[in-house]
């Protein structure tokens, strides 16, 4: 079996290596069965890591010695195929070692320098903090050994992803190094265990790579902070309008509905203002297209950040309403909204009122649930498609299709959802609680202004001018041609989709 054999899905799904004297028969029998032709792998340290990635490595038909400051103390940690001693030792047998102890520990292992001369070093270090200025760790045991050749990798993979194998973490593990040679011996490493390896350039890229597990949802954090500072705008507006104007007003006590109603019908307002800032700074891009007559023109740096954020604007809107429609079948079961029923029907029965119904509520009520339930529907749909695992299987035009013509399917339903909610109480003088107009009428501005800005790209001049401009026009130079009828168009040149 060579080195480039990987090993068999069935092997990365079998439990990694017992406890020492468990099996102890076919374990020496599936040490023995060890590529003789593969590298011997040490290991510098015995920590948790260094204990996963020796089961791991032993699982993948490796030899495999592990070097200790008191080996003695730590063999019984260790698979019994891998061979526990020295330092000093480790680092003469070993081809390809791994250095898996704390980088401010690794000026202890100087003494190892003529020992690891020559050899591949693999550093598994992370920082403490995300660290903009260098040198990296990395770059820190390239200095201490000169003579060897260092690869920055597996500090993205934890030690739990180690044991349970690729299949229960992540797959993809990033690589840089100056040396071309050891870091094609690693990738082939990588490859073996059943990892993803993923070249990241030279070494100078390992700040970069200690940086990524130390990250906390960069691409989340203005989203998450608009979603939040949306839901209490809202929230108070809500309280004000519906809860503490009659308490001022009529000294009707209704503090009972900020738990569910109020947050009821906050949620809704957030999830389409999100919605509306998915679609927004696609037709802000569009428009300055336009304006510029070129595509080469850079988008300023807060259109940029909207841009590239607007899968996780459109997570955040899915989850409010998500929220949303489970608040709506909670609201019969409160007591409150039986309390409510039962004094209708009886305030009914003394007025002897033998029908309720009225055509025009029960309609707007079946239409206003209907076009909701479409809007969540095609929202879950979006959400489905952003995951990576579904998004790689379809390509760009399916793609396109669902996140932009879909996507303003759901906004245009999600707003007949709120017009049929507000239906005639925008012109209702009452409802101006406080001189405050209605949420839904708040709601509806951005809506409505991202719907309207997709009509007036959908003009034929105004689209066919935009098609040019993507495909390379330019209004001032001299790079200037007609398209094609439309009947030769490729289909991927949606004029909103930047």
């Amino acid at each position: 079996m060579s080195i480039c054999q990987g090993i068999m899905p069935d092997e990365m799904a079998r439990p990694l290596i017992r406890e020492r004297g468990e099996g102890r028969g076919s374990r020496r029998l599936e040490a023995s069965m060890s590529d003789p032709g593969a590298p011997v792998v040490g290991i510098l340290g015995t920590g948790d890591f260094s204990r996963s990635l020796a089961r791991r490595l032993v699982a993948s038909g490796y030899q495999v010695v592990v070097g200790s400051r008191t080996p003695k103390r730590s063999v019984a940690l260790f698979p019994e195929e891998a061979e526990v001693t020295s330092q000093m030792e480790a680092a003469n047998q070993a081809d390809l070692v791994f250095v898996a102890v704390f980088p401010e520990h690794h000026s202890t292992l100087v003494e190892l320098k003529p020992a690891l001369a020559g050899k591949t070093l693999v550093d598994v270090s992370n920082g403490l903090k995300i660290s903009l200025e260098g040198p990296s760790n990395a770059e820190l045991l390239a200095d201490l050994f000169p003579e060897s050749s260092v690869v920055k990798g597996f500090n993205t993979i934890s030690a739990w992803a180690l044991q349970m194998g690729p299949r229960d973490g992540s797959r993809q593990v990033f690589l840089c190094s100056d040396s071309s040679t050891a870091k094609s011996s690693v990738m082939l490493l990588c490859r073996r265990m059943g990892f993803v390896p993923v070249d990241m350039g030279l070494l100078s890229s390992s700040l970069e790579v200690e940086n990524l597990p130390l990250y906390l949802f960069p691409s989340w954090h203005i989203p998450v902070l608009c979603t939040l500072s949306l839901f209490v705008f809202f929230y108070l507006y809500n309280f004000v309008r519906d809860v503490l104007q009659p308490y001022i007003m009529a000294g009707k006590s209704v503090f009972y509905k900020m738990p569910i109603e109020t947050v009821n019908v906050t949620l809704p307002s957030v999830a389409l203002v999100m919605l509306s800032l998915v679609y927004l700074p696609g037709l802000c891009a569009a428009f300055l297209q336009l304006w510029w007559g070129t595509k080469y023109n850079r988008f300023p740096n807060w259109l940029d950040r909207w841009l590239t954020r607007r899968k996780q604007f459109g997570l955040c809107s899915f989850l409010c309403a998500v929220l949303h429609a489970i608040y709506s079948l909670c609201l019969p079961l409160r007591k409150s909204a039986r309390y409510k029923l039962l004094n209708m029907a009886a305030k009914q029965v003394k007025e002897g009122v033998d029908d309720s119904w009225v055509n025009e509520e029960v309609w707007r009520m079946e239409l206003y649930l209907s076009a909701g339930i479409v809007a969540l529907g095609l929202l879950s749909l979006l959400a489905v498609t952003s995951l990576p695992s579904v998004s790689n299987t379809v390509n760009w035009r399916e793609f396109s299709f669902i996140q932009s013509t879909l996507g303003y399917c759901a906004l245009s339903m999600a707003t007949l959802h709120t017009l049929l909610y507000g239906w005639d109480r925008a012109f209702d003088p009452t409802q101006y609680r406080f001189l405050l107009p209605p949420t839904f009428v708040l709601v509806l501005i951005l809506p409505l202004t991202a719907l309207l800005g997709r009509l007036a790209l959908c003009v034929p001049c105004v689209a066919g001018r935009l098609r040019q401009i993507r495909r390379g026009w330019e209004k001032s130079r001299h790079i200037r041609f007609t398209l094609p009828d439309d009947g030769c168009r490729n289909g991927l040149e949606d004029v909103s989709h930047v």
